[in-house]
């Protein structure tokens, strides 16, 4: 299996009150009586991509999407600088979740993404294992310090002209410091320009990590409409000068408590900024988690990295015989 399924329009969507003046976007679709799987998009602050509906057979599964706090078509939206990220933090996000979860009336639910939704999948399987059923990962991030530092940092070594761009983006006695802090302080600047220039910095420097990805989305982050590149980059730096409020390792030493969940991390070998190690660890830590490694790939994926996803969902469909409204508990 190589091609996604067919395009489906959801049956059924709307705004959830999570609290804090926040209204998350959500939908359903493919089969209401089917095994229910969660969309976690990446970023932080990409917003669900509709297009994700399509790994997914509509006839086995109950298909879930949303978009994280302040992106997508959720509201207050963090394109306006008024709109405060005090409320948008990883324990936000995970209980916007469980809130969801409950609000459709889902047991347990199969979660797939990957890159910064990978770091949100794990904190959240790891908080509520028993409302997962399966995990199926295609980018393993766990969004460590020195995995942020690599990304806007060491990897630099290998792009040194774009790197010097995106360091001399920000004044030049910030230079030498916490370039991710730096930025997430020109975003929130007062004046607009200063805002739109950082954030289209940014967006190149992550676009110039990904441009050998021929066989992948390489412009991806430059991308998207002015209102969407500024919440993407906005929530970034948030979570990222922040270390997304996880502990130096807490994800890979919790690991244990994904025991007995069923898993596939799909990796890409040519990933420069989330380099393969960070999925190798996390493999080694979780037993029941089959690590693949795929070697044309990078961060944005390849037309084999889209068909192990596939099959990897798939399999995980066939193994759901029955169940409950909503997709319980299915067999192992």
């Amino acid at each position: 299996m190589t091609e996604p399924f067919p395009p489906v329009e959801p049956y059924a969507h709307g705004l959830l009150e999570v609290g804090d003046g926040n209204r998350i976007y959500w939908e359903t679709s493919g089969n209401p009586q089917g095994k229910a799987a969660l969309r976690v998009h990446g970023g932080p602050g990409s917003g669900g991509h509709r297009g994700a509906r399509a790994m997914f057979d509509p006839e086995v599964f109950r298909i879930v999407l949303f978009d994280q706090r302040g992106c997508g078509e959720s509201l207050p939206h963090a394109s306006d600088p008024s709109v405060s990220l005090e409320h948008n933090t990883t324990d936000h996000l995970i209980a916007d979740m469980e809130r969801l979860r409950e609000h459709l009336g889902i047991d347990r639910w199969l979660l797939y993404g990957g890159s910064w939704g990978s770091t949100l999948i794990l904190a959240y399987a790891e908080r509520h294992p028993e409302r997962v059923s399966e995990i199926v990962i295609a980018g393993v991030t766990m969004t460590r310090p020195d995995e942020i530092d690599w990304l806007y940092g060491g990897v630099g070594r290998l792009l040194p002209g774009a790197w010097e761009a995106f360091r001399d983006a920000v004044p030049e006695p910030e230079r030498g410091g916490d370039l991710v802090a730096a930025y997430d302080r020109l975003v929130n600047s007062p004046d607009e320009t200063v805002r739109v220039n950082a954030a289209r910095a940014w967006c190149a420097w992550e676009d110039a990590v990904i441009a050998h990805e021929v066989l992948g989305s390489p412009g991806y982050y430059s991308d998207k409409t002015d209102d969407a590149l500024m919440a993407f980059v906005r929530i970034c730096t948030h979570y990222f000068s922040h270390d997304a409020w996880l502990e130096d390792g807490q994800l890979l030493r919790d690991a244990h408590r994904l025991a007995g969940i069923p898993a596939v991390l799909i990796h890409g070998r040519l990933d420069l900024g989330s380099p393969l190690q960070t999925a190798w660890e996390l493999s080694k830590a979780w037993p029941d988690a089959e690590l693949k490694v795929i070697d044309d790939s990078g961060h944005t994926g390849s037309p084999t990295l889209r068909g192990a996803v596939l099959e990897a969902i798939a399999r995980f469909g066939r193994s759901h015989r029955g169940g409950t409204l909503g997709g319980g508990t299915p067999d192992r």
